[in-house]
């Protein structure tokens, strides 16, 4: 018998991929987390400066451990033990590292990619300055569309990360966003990438398994 939820997934891939076709990107589709984790290793050169953003879906895959034995200079603010100025420091060094690797927070079926920061170290990586960038969305980031997107990140993505992170955030208790006035508020620099950026050199890894939040 058909798998149909197999056939479904690979639906929602294949047109997310054309339409981001469409809008400049290059884009790569697979099957499972193993087969874009041997994808991504294959982008990994000896001595290369390689940054990671804060993405729950390429520590889902174990990508830091696994680039720690590549000879790499790795550049990763989830380490433990580190201060705030180092933290700082690496998320610095991330805007003009040969290779950024990062999540996305929600991916529209029309092509466009929106993410949503805190800070905006990440989004200003991912816009312009590393040698080359590489976004991993696994299905259960790519919505219809732009509203569905900021609804993903209000309703999914930014109360999972509050509560990860446990912070003393409405979200973090209600499970969905209450437009909060805090000072720990991460929800606070919208990106919504509608095409590759000019200079920058941009490819998206879709996986039809579910990653990160």
């Amino acid at each position: 018998m058909e798998n149909v939820k197999e056939w479904h997934t690979d639906k929602i891939i294949d047109r997310t991929a054309k339409a981001l076709r469409a809008r400049q990107f290059d884009v790569l589709s697979f099957k499972k987390r193993e087969d874009v984790v041997r994808a991504l290793l294959q982008q990994v050169v000896p001595g290369m400066t390689v940054g990671i953003g804060g993405s729950v879906g390429l520590r889902d895959i174990g990508l830091p451990d696994l680039l720690k034995g590549k000879g790499v200079v790795l550049l990763d603010t989830w380490q433990e033990g580190l201060t705030s100025q180092e933290v700082l420091d690496l998320r610095l060094r991330h805007l003009t590292c040969d290779l950024f690797l990062s999540g996305i927070n929600a991916l529209t079926e029309k092509g466009e990619i929106v993410n949503m920061d805190g800070i905006g170290n990440r989004i200003g990586a991912i816009s312009f300055g590393p040698g080359k960038v590489i976004l991993v969305a696994g299905v259960n980031k790519i919505v219809p569309d732009v509203e569905s997107a900021l609804q993903r990140i209000k309703r999914v993505a930014a109360p999972m990360n509050a509560r990860r992170m446990g912070l003393p955030l409405p979200c973090a208790e209600s499970g969905h966003c209450h437009d909060c006035q805090s000072d720990m508020r991460i929800c606070r620099v919208l990106s919504i990438m509608e095409r590759r950026p000019s200079t920058t050199d941009i490819a998206i890894y879709l996986v039809a398994e579910e990653l990160g939040y």
